[in-house]
């Protein structure tokens, strides 16, 4: 049976139409036949520090935002501490990401997001300079081996997910949160 004649005696199965146009879809973009029914799926959220991209798992955010119109500056914080901000009538510490890896403040433009960090005990929304949605990857495509990044920032990753020439480093939310030196946010 071919192709075409698998997806026409689909036509009245949609959830099973749709699981086949998927499988169909990886085929085409990875150049590989997994089914996928068989291999688990890890999803994250792609963004962008600088001009390296990185990955935060899914279950690590909250939300994404845009940048808030009202930051309120901390006295004696340090300089990565933007603000707080009110979200929906909660206090929320903004960080800007880029200032505290040592790469300088971000300058906030229309594609600059927040991601607010899904953190049981600390609020934290991280300034990131762009947001480029979810990205779908097989956890066969997973490497724990931390790919040297220009941010310097291996400290806070937890592996990668490779396909084909893209190298996409896995930016761990909770390691920088739970991190001394995230919580040494006074100016000394």
């Amino acid at each position: 049976m071919t192709g075409n004649a698998t997806l026409k005696s689909l036509r009245d199965k949609p959830f099973e139409l749709l699981r086949e146009l998927e499988r169909l879809a990886r085929v085409v973009l990875t150049g590989q036949g997994h089914d996928a029914g068989s291999e688990r799926e890890w999803v994250g959220v792609a963004f962008r520090l600088s001009a390296e991209n990185f990955l935060v798992a899914r279950e690590e955010t909250r939300e994404v935002l845009g940048f808030p119109s009202v930051v309120t500056r901390v006295p004696g914080s340090k300089a990565w501490i933007r603000g707080i901000a009110n979200v929906r009538g909660q206090l929320l510490p903004v960080v800007d990401l880029r200032a505290f890896l040592g790469a300088g403040p971000s300058a906030v433009t229309r594609t600059s997001r927040v991601l607010i960090a899904n953190h049981r005990e600390i609020p934290a929304g991280l300034v990131v300079d762009e947001v480029m949605g979810f990205r779908r990857f097989f956890e066969s495509e997973f490497s724990a081996d931390l790919p040297p990044t220009l941010l310097r920032c291996e400290r806070y990753l937890a592996g990668a997910f490779k396909r084909g020439a893209e190298v996409w480093p896995v930016f761990s939310v909770k390691t920088l949160l739970e991190s001394q030196q995230f919580m040494q946010a006074a100016a000394s």
